[in-house]
């Protein structure tokens, strides 16, 4: 696959590399872990090396890791086991290949959903994933807010192969996805107007 292909070639710069904004990062992590008990179940998409499942494996049960890239998954599998952590089960897999589980209290798209074809496809499958009164939690790029040359550029440089495909979705599609798969706007974050959207969702109970 070549979109695994790419993260494959990049999954060391990507471990070594620092986060772009650390503050606005520890505070949706914050957001998130009050959300959490220590019975919980949760599923992770798009997990990369691991760094979010590890930090938050300490307040739950379990949690469910997934990348389609085998060298992140190997990067993370790495990390849990120079950190002790066993309560993580990182696996190389597709959001597409996942079971119509309906098992986790959390699930979390952390910077993915504008990197997939269909973001409503996928937060429909991401809904179908959590129980009811579980959350769908998510971290999206939305450059389709943004003025000038890049919202044309990146996707269109996604097409060549040479980045990942990039679909420049908006916060108002954004939301009206998540409205779409049943979930409700528990909590929103975004620090500046061209930050990613960080989302908290939630499933009816």
């Amino acid at each position: 696959m070549a979109r695994a292909t790419f993260w494959n070639m990049i999954a060391k710069k990507y471990a070594r590399d620092p986060v772009a904004d650390q503050p606005s990062y520890e505070k949706k992590l914050a957001m998130t872990q009050a959300h959490l008990t220590p019975e919980m179940r949760l599923l992770e998409v798009g997990c990369g090396t691991g760094t979010t499942a590890l930090y938050h494996a300490p307040k739950v049960a379990h949690i469910d890791a997934t990348d389609f890239s085998s060298a992140m998954i190997a990067i993370a599998r790495g990390k849990a086991k120079d950190q002790g952590i066993t309560n993580v089960d990182f696996r190389i897999t597709s959001l597409g290949d996942l079971p119509e589980a309906g098992s986790y209290d959390m699930a979390l798209a952390l910077s993915f959903l504008h990197l997939i074809d269909d973001p409503e496809a996928g937060l429909q499958k991401l809904s179908a994933q959590v129980k009811p009164g579980g959350y769908v939690v998510s971290s999206t790029v939305c450059m389709g807010d943004m003025a000038g040359l890049l919202p044309k550029i990146v996707p269109w440089i996604g097409k060549t192969g040479l980045l990942p495909k990039v679909v420049p979705i908006t916060r108002d599609r954004l939301l009206a996805a998540h409205r779409s798969a049943g979930l409700e706007v528990v909590e929103e974050f975004r620090p500046r107007p061209d930050a990613s959207v960080f989302l908290i969702t939630q499933k009816p109970g």
